[in-house]
This record gives structure tokens, sequence and C-alpha cells, in this order.
């Protein structure tokens, strides 16, 4: 059985972070992954949104690595030459009997350390961005966006660079203890050892706990839909509606191009088995789609909207119920899961790979 200091599974932008930040402290790290490329789960269907960390509960985890990993991220980019823009987030009320929703959420954002927010009056607003119907808006300067795969490629380059090696299509089916670290058992004929393992397997998170031995919150599934808009959108900003149940509701955000699509909305799976998951994005959506946009950019023309893609959000919580926490469990000897990383975990990435250093400590 072939040995290993440390085992990352799961290569979406949180494992390549983890697997980098350790491998540039000189520890021996294998980055294992169950499908045949990095990065195709979560990490690439989500909106390439940097947050900048409005919308969680002061002192949480979410909170505190959303806006360290912002500051991490947007210096990262700037230094590796990774496509990213700071063009700043409009959340807009569209009531005037959402305005203290609006309130409230500046103020939670203010808590968390963000210290740049602005309430903007209608006349504001429009100066700003003159197709957007609201009656007031929260301007965030610090939001922006990356392009997700440059930046997982770059994270992945730094980490072979320091001798880590990544396993491709190399799925963990099992495994147990040892009496220092971890057996591995990788696509049913391959036992690895390893004296540390990070769970950072996403959506397969919980799944790779228990079959490991280890308990595991239940991780529900919300699937969110895309739509992209044809011709060129006239908007700057990111434009966001107040938090709905499950999500931030459907927004217009913009890639590095200028192309502008919406979502993602929340429909909650019944599926536990995230292998089998079904990411068709059907076009009858589109109709809602509209209608949830002509809220705020009433200007939208009818059939503007094409089906783009689907992602899926490991959650810990369910409909109706508080947004759970990001979850880091050091319960087990010698084994970190990361449960329930879904948004902000693409701005929160860095920050979650130097929380996991500083947890495991120094090599010895």
């Amino acid at each position: 059985m072939e040995e290993i200091e440390i085992a990352v599974i799961g290569a979406g932008v949180v494992g390549l972070a983890v697997a980098r930040a350790l491998a540039e402290q000189g520890r021996e790290v294998i980055l294992i992954e169950s499908a045949g490329a990095f990065g195709t789960g979560t990490s690439s269907r989500n909106s390439e949104v940097i947050h900048a960390g409005l919308y969680y509960p002061a002192g949480s985890l979410k909170a505190r690595l959303c806006v360290r990993g912002k500051a991490l991220l947007y210096d990262y980019c700037a230094e590796r030459g990774i496509g990213h823009r700071r063009c700043g987030k409009l959340v807009v009320a569209t009531r005037e009997v959402d305005l203290p929703r609006l309130a409230l959420l500046a103020a939670q954002g203010a808590a968390n350390g963000v210290d740049d927010l602005q309430l903007l009056t209608p006349d504001e607003m429009r100066a700003r961005e003159p197709a957007l119907n609201a009656v007031g808006a929260l301007l965030s300067p610090s939001s922006g966006i990356v392009d997700s795969h440059g930046l997982m490629t770059s994270l992945l380059g730094d980490a072979e660079r320091h001798g880590a090696t990544l396993a491709l299509a190399s799925p963990v089916t099992g495994g147990e203890r040892l009496a220092q670290g971890w057996r591995l058992r990788i696509a049913d004929d391959f036992d690895l050892a390893a004296r540390h393992v990070i769970n950072a397997a996403g959506l397969h998170a919980s799944q790779l706990a228990e079959a490991l031995g280890v308990p595991a919150p239940q991780t529900r599934y919300a699937r969110g839909h895309y739509f992209a808009l044809t011709g060129q959108a006239p908007f700057r900003h990111l434009i966001y509606p107040l938090p709905v149940d499950g999500g931030l509701g459907v927004h217009l955000t913009l890639d590095l191009g200028g192309q502008a699509r919406f979502g993602p909305d929340v429909q909650w799976l019944d599926n536990t088995d995230p292998a089998t998951l079904d990411y068709t994005v059907d076009p009858a959506l589109g109709a809602t789609f509209e209608t949830e946009v002509r809220t705020y950019w009433p200007g939208l023309a009818p059939g503007a909207l094409q089906p783009a893609y689907s992602g899926v959000r490991p959650k810990l919580s369910g409909p109706g119920e508080p947004a759970a926490d990001f979850v880091i469990d050091r319960s087990q000897p010698g084994l970190v899961n990361l449960f329930g990383i879904e948004s902000p975990g693409l701005t929160a990435a860095l920050a979650i790979a130097e929380h996991v250093a500083l947890e495991l400590g120094p090599r010895g």
C-alpha cells in the first residue's frame, strides 16, 4: 500500500486551493478527483461572482471567509493575470415595503466588515443604471466577477509546481481509520494510506464521509438554472434582487466579455445521489425568468432569454429553514471534512484553504 502525507479529495476550486496552500508549505500532497477533469462540478456551474460578504450572519464562517477570501482573491488574480473585474453590484428593492430589508442588508454587510456599501436613492441609482426600475438600491463596489476556469487552472499549476500530484478518474469508494491516518480505497482496486485527509468533495462530501465510516450531516441539493441574454444588456453593474428562500434571487451577472446571464432560480431536488443529478435546463422556464427579471428590468424584450446551463448547490438546510453555515469538521483525527460549501465558496476558496492549513498546523 502506497503512503502519502496528505490526500485532498475533490478537485473543485476549494480542493485546488487547499492542495496549493499545503503544497506551498512543503507538504506531500495528492489531489484525488473522481471525474476525468478538475473543476467540473459546482465550481464550473455558478455565477462566477466575487461576493463582498453582505448576506451572512456576523461571525459565521461564511461571513469571515467570504470577506477574507475576497481580499485574497483580488490580490491573487492581479498577481497571476487571471481575468476578473471589480464591476460592483446593485441590490435593488422594487417595492417601497422592501426598503427596510435593503437597510438591514446594508447593516449586515457593515457588521461583517464590508465598509464600502452605499444606500442609493432612486435618482442616484438611475444615474448609474438608467434602465433599472427600482425604488432604492444598495451599492456594493467591491463585488465583481472572475474567470473561474482560469482561477482553477492557476491554482492547479501552483500546486503542481510545489510537488502536488493530481489523480483524475479516481473515485474514493471507501476507507477506514489507521493508527496514524486513513486508508483510502480508490476505484475499488487501489489502497492509499494518508496521514491527513481533506474531504473537499463538494456535492459528494457527505457521502464520502459516510463511506469512510464517519457521521455526516444530511446534504440537500438545490438546482439553479441560468438563461443567457441574446444581445447586449444595458447594465454595467451586477443587478441582484433581494434574497429569496434558498438563494439570492434571479440576478443579472456579466461575464468578462460583457455577455449577460440571469439566474439562478432555486429548485429543491429530492435526489440524494449526486452521481445522478440532472443538469438539463427546461426552455419553458424562460417565461418565469422573464417575469422575474422584468420586476427590475421592464425593458427586457420577449423571447430574449435562451437556456444556458444549470448548477447544483450542496446545502445543509432545506426549504424554509435559515441558511446553514459552512461546516469545517475536525472531529475525527487526521480528517478535515468540508460540508455545505456552496456560495460564497468560490469567493472564499483561498480563505478556506488558509483556514484548513492553520487547522492542520505545522508539519510534523
